[in-house]
């Protein structure tokens, strides 16, 4: 018999999905918690897992077997070797951030485009200025998709909506994105980015893509050409970027993650005009629980099957 741990408020779980987990689990002992307390009065005897577990309390659980993770990310991994070595399935809610992270992405890109900020000081200000002199449209620009999965593919589609061109880099450039013209790995990198007008950063935070867009990396980049960064902030080197926004190797960025998260007060990013910044909320939507209780839901029919699981992790490289 299973005993299934899903570390929530027992609130936010309801009847439906309560009914859902008995009729695909039958028998399972389920404990719905929030409380460390209680958590690890049942971890013990956990084969399966889900939530928001921190790696302390999953060294807690011998007996697990499979561990759906409620975020995207499993960059937290490295730090934690023991657990990667350890024998259970670890899944993640991949795909639960690609409508409102896309969506983020697009309100960058069209701010800048419009020339938002400065209307917002503006309109600050009380003042009526008329500045479409810095405005220009998306249409006809290229794009260069660092990291193509489920948020790459959503951004994609919204691009050729708005009549760009997309390039992509990633892992396994052998499959085919509807939407992104060319594809290539990480060799391709240097290559292409002189020809994007918005480099749009999606990628795990891996050993190989740590620091990837450093000063080398930002100075092939278009002086006309903006960075946004929504995936992990230790893929930028963020002093070279602070420089190369002060001495024109790029014109912008619009960056949710960075390097330090909360960003530190004395960063000069805060004070530049030609960033924007939004504090790490580009995965909030109200959603995210529907979405990733139906990726667990999926998933838990497929375990109890015995078939494969929907966003295996392959803990080795961190997703």
């Amino acid at each position: 018999m299973h005993t299934i741990l899903i570390t929530q408020a027992e609130s936010a779980i309801t009847e439906a999905e309560r009914a859902e987990i008995a009729r695909l689990a039958p028998g399972a002992k389920v404990v719905i918690t929030d409380d460390r307390d209680e958590m690890l009065a049942v971890l013990p005897e956990a084969d399966i897992v889900t939530g928001h577990v921190s790696p302390a309390l999953l060294n807690q659980a011998p007996n697990l077997r499979w561990y759906q993770q409620w975020g995207a990310g499993a960059d937290w991994l490295a730090r934690h070797p023991e657990l990667a070595a350890r024998d259970f399935t670890l899944t993640n809610a991949s795909g639960v951030h690609a409508i409102n992270i896309s969506e983020h992405i697009f309100a960058f890109l069209l701010a800048f485009a419009r020339d938002l900020p400065r209307a917002f000081d503006a309109q600050a200000a009380g003042e009526w200025r008329r500045q479409g002199d810095a405005v220009f449209e998306l249409a006809g620009k290229t794009m260069l998709l660092v990291g193509v999965g489920a948020i790459g593919r959503r951004t994609a589609h919204l691009a050729a909506a708005f009549g760009m061109r997309v390039w992509g880099i990633r892992r396994n450039p052998g499959r085919a994105v509807e939407g992104v013209e060319r594809m290539g790995d990480m060799s391709r990198l240097h290559d292409w980015l002189p020809e994007a007008d918005f480099v749009v950063l999606t990628a795990p935070l891996t050993p190989e893509t740590r620091h990837m867009f450093d000063e080398a990396a930002l100075r092939r980049m278009k002086p006309t050409a903006y960075l946004v960064n929504i995936g992990r902030g230790g893929t930028v080197d963020e002093a070279a970027l602070v420089r190369g926004l002060q001495e024109g190797w790029l014109t912008g960025a619009g960056l949710d993650v960075f390097e330090q998260d909360p960003l530190p007060a004395d960063s000069p990013l805060w004070k530049m005009p030609n960033v924007i910044i939004t504090a790490h909320y580009s995965g909030a939507t109200p959603e995210y629980h529907h979405r990733a209780m139906a990726i667990f839901l999926d998933n838990l029919r497929r375990y109890v099957q015995g078939e494969e699981l929907r966003n295996v992790v392959d803990k080795r490289l961190g997703y």
